[in-house]
């Protein structure tokens, strides 16, 4: 057609969501003196509360462009709610909190400290905090040789 082309558009859908969790954090989430659970999937991120029976329920679910690695809760000084520290095979740890009205997370601060991908050298896989909230620490598996 006379050199014309059509632009291409891509789209991801991911039809069966991951079942097991790979990591389940506690703490005050969306308000102070609420006792919430977020659970990662691969790839989602959800924030669970316990109804009156006692049955967990999905209070927001988020898919993630990537996977999750790790998750750790971090407590500013003062603060009466907690954030969510997530690291992922970007090569990035983020600072999530939970915002009650839209019920969706969001991003607080984001740092980039290494290559993406799921590699030994490169920091994410393990996460520990204060629980002071003064700090949060990032390790990898394995030591970068110089």
């Amino acid at each position: 057609e006379g050199g014309r082309r059509e632009a291409m558009y891509l789209y991801n859908v991911t039809l069966q969501r991951g079942g097991n969790v790979q990591a389940a954090i506690y703490g005050s989430f969306s308000g102070p003196k609420v006792h919430e659970i977020v659970v990662s999937r691969t790839k989602v991120l959800e924030l669970l509360r316990p109804d009156a029976n006692g049955k967990l329920q999905v209070i927001a679910s988020t898919e993630v462009f990537g996977k999750i690695r790790s998750l750790c809760p971090f407590r500013l000084p003062g603060s009466n709610r907690d954030h969510i520290v997530v690291g992922s095979d970007s090569g990035r740890i983020v600072i999530l909190t939970f915002d009650g009205k839209t019920r969706r997370f969001k991003k607080v601060h984001q740092e980039t400290y290494g290559k993406t991908g799921c590699r030994r050298i490169v920091p994410g896989q393990y996460l520990a905090y204060d629980p002071k909230g003064r700090a949060v620490m990032i390790g990898a598996l394995e030591k970068q040789k110089l």
